[in-house]
């Protein structure tokens, strides 16, 4: 136990470090943050002054860096970790039906809070865009949490879907319990045809080549003007409907068959409910794969590709399985994000590498193969990107001009850091075999030794 006094010396070393990291912090933000130049109403270039900004990141750097150098000095007892099994188990499946009762009560439970009007908005651009993005993490969770396959084009998996969709409900005129189905089959094929010729690569190159085809498809898209339209995208889609009900206030819509007051929280309300079951749907499909010889192979593909070829696994029928299955899942999303935009548009312009890059880092800082990572990252990054938009209070400190949403990606980028530092496994870390031993059984040294492998 160290004395007082050097407790003391420490403290005072850490904070030194801290001042240190502030300066630095201060002379960094002084050329970028603290002046910023526009044009007034006579053209004139007008330099303006933002010191509380200056301040602010200082002060940020400055806590942050003396954090991270007591953190290791205080002793915090690790939390027990749940086990499987007797009473800990019984609290989990006890946990897990109380949040997925909660879950289906979200929007009513909204509506009762801030009434249909208000919960219009955190119903759609809250909860089911959330619910879109947990879908799209758990089909690359296939992929790169499972195989072990990084895949950094799986945003064109997304695009097959919505386009998949488009295309089939706006020339055929095909309804959306058609044309979900069809777009999942289709991102499905495309992904074997990736498959194929990543076969025989491993690691960096693989995810330059995934990286590729998705840039291909984005560019066909672009440039396939007689089908694609290009950047004028794809519109009047036709919205989704409850079984033929349209969601509209004539007397054949959704509203009148069931003698209810028309209000347009019924179309939110509705789609909720199907994103929700798709959701539902791909984690069952998910956990039930992985304890299939399938999901073994992923794992132990994962693990050691050459060790999983000397098993005899037909590695070539593994990768493809995943890389299917997890496009799949993409194109189910893609084609649900189209017929739930209010306009029924889409463009190539919302499936640029960005979202591919956004979807890896929600399965990489939830933690790989963990499904339960998955939500509390999805949670995490694109929950907390619509609640920067409430932030408008924070204008009385920082001024008129500021915008909290301006700052998503430097949030972003920040919780990615932290993220690789305390948690490099991700939030949730699972990434333990399904089959294993039940007990865990000591080995003898004679086995251990030279000449025992």
């Amino acid at each position: 136990m160290p004395g007082e006094g050097e407790r003391r010396l420490t403290f005072a070393a850490a904070v030194k470090d801290a001042a240190g990291t502030g300066l630095l912090a201060l002379g960094l933000c002084i050329p970028i943050i603290a002046y910023r130049t526009h044009q007034d109403m006579s053209n004139r270039l007008v330099l303006q002054e933002r010191w509380q900004f200056v301040a602010f990141a200082v002060l940020a750097a400055f806590a942050a860096r003396l954090v991270y150098l007591l953190a290791p000095s205080i002793a915090l007892k690790p939390a027990p970790r749940l086990r499987m099994g007797g009473e800990s188990g019984a609290a989990v499946t006890v946990f897990k039906l109380v949040g997925l009762v909660l879950l289906f009560a979200y929007p009513f439970l909204t509506i009762a809070m801030v009434g249909p009007a208000g919960a219009i908005k955190w119903v759609d651009n809250f909860a089911i865009q959330i619910l879109i993005y947990v879908m799209l993490g758990w089909g690359l969770n296939i992929v790169v949490g499972l195989a072990g396959l990084l895949d950094l084009g799986y945003v064109a998996f997304y695009a097959i879907g919505a386009y998949a969709f488009a295309l089939l409900s706006t020339h055929y005129d095909l309804g959306f319990w058609v044309c979900l189905p069809l777009a999942g089959i289709l991102a499905a094929f495309w992904g074997i045809l990736l498959g194929f010729p990543v076969l025989r690569l491993r690691g960096d190159y693989l995810a330059i080549v995934t990286l590729a085809f998705g840039e291909i498809i984005r560019l066909v898209a672009i440039n396939w003007v007689d089908l694609t339209r290009g950047y004028a995208g794809i519109s009047g889609v036709p919205r989704a409907t409850f079984f033929g009900l349209p969601f509209d206030d004539s007397e054949e819509g959704f509203a009148a068959f069931f003698g209810l007051e028309f209000a347009s929280i019924h179309r939110t309300v509705f789609l909720f409910y199907v994103i929700l079951m798709m959701v539902l749907v791909t984690n069952w499909v998910t956990l039930k794969l992985r304890r299939l010889p399938v999901g073994r192979a992923w794992e132990a593909l994962r693990e050691d590709e050459v060790a999983c070829r000397a098993l005899g696994i037909n590695t070539t029928n593994t990768k493809l399985s995943a890389f299917s299955l997890g496009a799949m899942f993409g194109g189910f999303a893609g084609a649900f994000y189209v017929t739930s935009r209010g306009q029924g548009f889409v463009t190539p312009e919302s499936f640029t590498f960005a979202e591919s890059a956004l979807i890896l880092a929600i399965v990489v800082l939830g933690g790989l193969g963990s499904q339960a990572g998955v939500v509390v990252a999805a949670l995490v990054l694109i929950g907390g990107t619509e609640l920067l938009r409430e932030l408008d209070w924070l204008k009385r400190i920082f001024g008129a001009e500021f915008q909290p949403t301006q700052y998503r990606l430097l949030l972003f980028g920040l919780a990615m850091v932290l993220v690789m530092i305390w948690r490099p496994r991700g939030l949730i870390s699972h990434r333990m075999p399904t089959v294993h031993l039940r007990q865990r059984r000591a080995v003898r040294g004679d086995l251990v030794g030279e000449g025992h492998g």
